[in-house]
């Protein structure tokens, strides 16, 4: 197989646990990436993916986050969309209603209002800290600074985030997209977002779909996987996921794209 660029989804496919990468990983990554350029795509801020780059060894590489909505280039934005001010808004009304708390970020900014479990665990996994402020300063703070959200995570019980899933659909739904991975968590975007159209912002003028190799396990990967030239779905991926890829490998805690990179890509 020739490929130009390899691009990962982190969580449950490039990482075997969940925060960090295999040792059998970075073997593969480091015998590759001097003549495959390696790209991480994730719906992680950069702080939260910026330690795994580190740990593979590809701190000069470009990195998706956001699922699309912020491409960076070291410390250059090559691209950037956010929800507006007024759409959040009216997000956090409607989540008031239902006792839904909200996570907004920004750049390297995640704000949340309370420490619960579930940020103790985001916290962990990402090896991140929020700042913890109530929602109505951040939109405040936010308002002066003249900032949109490059991702909205909401967080609730189930039978509220039903609820707001219906609202928002009937009422953005046209200028946002929802992304749900279980029944406590949404993940809200700007509508022309995509980890597919992150990788086509990173392109050269001599790179094409075509030469690019990815790896994904959820929902959000589909269009990637789809668009690019090869692509692969880790053992662990939903049905969907698999459905649509070019090849299945074994799950992410068996080191599954390690294990592809090994068997097909003789560089």
């Amino acid at each position: 197989m020739k490929y130009k660029i390899l691009c990962s989804d982190l969580d449950g496919t490039l990482l075997s646990s969940k925060n960090d990468v295999s040792d059998s990983t970075i073997s593969e990554i480091s015998r590759i990436k001097r003549k495959l350029k390696v790209v991480l795509v994730s719906a992680r801020m950069p702080k939260a993916m910026t330690y795994l780059q580190e740990r593979l060894g590809i701190v000069n590489e470009p990195m998706v986050c956001y699922n699309g909505a912020l491409v960076m280039e070291g410390t250059n934005r090559v691209f950037s969309t956010t929800i507006d001010l007024c759409l959040i808004e009216e997000i956090y009304l409607m989540a008031k209603e239902l006792d839904i708390k909200i996570g907004f970020y920004h750049g390297e900014e995640w704000n949340t209002s309370e420490n619960t479990d579930f940020i103790q665990k985001e916290i962990q996994y990402t090896r991140t800290s929020p700042i913890f402020m109530p929602a109505y300063n951040t939109l405040k703070d936010w308002k002066e600074r003249k900032l949109g959200a490059h991702k909205l995570m909401l967080m609730g019980k189930k039978k509220a985030l039903d609820l707001i899933i219906g609202q928002i659909k009937k009422e953005l739904g046209s200028k946002l997209i929802l992304y749900q991975s279980n029944d406590i968590l949404i993940e809200v975007a700007p509508k022309k977002t995509s980890k597919l159209l992150g990788i086509q912002n990173l392109l050269k003028d001599d790179e094409t779909l075509d030469d690019i190799i990815a790896f994904g396990d959820n929902y959000n990967d589909i269009e990637m996987l789809k668009g690019v030239g090869y692509g692969v779905a880790v053992g662990n991926a939903r049905e969907e996921v698999k459905a649509i890829s070019d090849y299945i490998t074994l799950n992410n805690t068996e080191d599954g794209v390690a294990h592809f990179i090994r068997k097909y890509l003789s560089i």
